[in-house]
């Protein structure tokens, strides 16, 4: 038996590649059950985020386990697995391990030291134990890893100053623009994501937030908990004339 770990992130595959193989947690039970249903596969777990898509699996042979992770995601992303195949990475045993620490520690991810990739990884766990889909192995690999990841957060100085794409977008603001007082600020949609580069912009003191999202009653509660305004998806063209700047994080 061995660990194997094949994917593909930020370093390896522009976005729209990865959009097309992203598994919301919702669709993830087809997936594993298509896995579980390949005889070198024993165990299996997908970490799917805006900028990685992993396979994290326990295999009896790997070629074998690479071969069918291959023709699953071919499959999600409608294209033939010769078309992405020379992206994706491979690490097995030992640095299968290393790989998990390190991306439960936020050190493979784009912004160094962001914490939401530390949720992202229990989630995946929690969504493939409640499948029954991981045993006692990856169950042994995630729980270390989470406590790795964890470990980081308090006891080195990455934890020290959060960061987030978020927050680096707000940086960049802060460059073009110098103070962010008085400004403007367009929201489109409104996740997690919008949400913290919000609080990031309150910080700075902007004077207007809106909030445009395709589901008004989310631009409505998020602008409400925001002291914003919501603009309704069809027409945030005609705001963006008044928007200093523009946030966009949507599906």
């Amino acid at each position: 038996m061995e660990i194997v770990v094949v994917g593909l992130n930020h370093k390896t595959a522009p976005i729209e590649l990865r959009e097309r193989l992203h598994i919301p947690e919702r669709d993830l039970a087809g997936p594993l059950e298509a896995l579980g249903k390949e005889p070198p596969i024993l165990e299996r777990l997908i970490l799917s985020t805006c900028n990685r898509v992993e396979v994290y699996a326990v295999a009896e042979e790997v070629s074998a386990a690479r071969q069918s992770i291959e023709v699953l995601l071919a499959a999600r992303a409608q294209l033939p697995a010769a078309a992405f195949s020379g992206l994706l990475y491979l690490h097995t045993a030992a640095e299968a391990v290393r790989h998990a620490f390190r991306v439960a520690g936020s050190l493979d991810s784009l912004v160094v030291g962001e914490p939401q990739i530390l949720g992202q990884v229990k989630d995946a766990y929690q969504a493939a134990a409640g499948l029954g889909a991981v045993g006692p192995v990856l169950s042994a690999l995630m729980e270390r890893a989470l406590r790795v990841g964890k470990r980081i957060r308090t006891e080195t100085a990455l934890g020290a100053s959060p960061v987030s794409v978020a927050s680096v977008a707000i940086e960049l603001a802060r460059q073009i623009f110098g103070a962010l007082a008085g400004r403007t600020v367009l929201l489109l949609g409104a996740g997690e994501m919008s949400e913290a580069a919000a609080q990031h912009l309150k910080e700075e003191g902007v004077s207007a937030i809106l909030v445009s999202n395709r589901r008004y009653e989310r631009a409505l509660d998020l602008a409400a908990r925001l002291g914003g305004r919501a603009v309704r998806f069809d027409q945030f063209k005609e705001e963006v004339l008044s928007a200093d700047i523009v946030i966009a994080s949507t599906a």
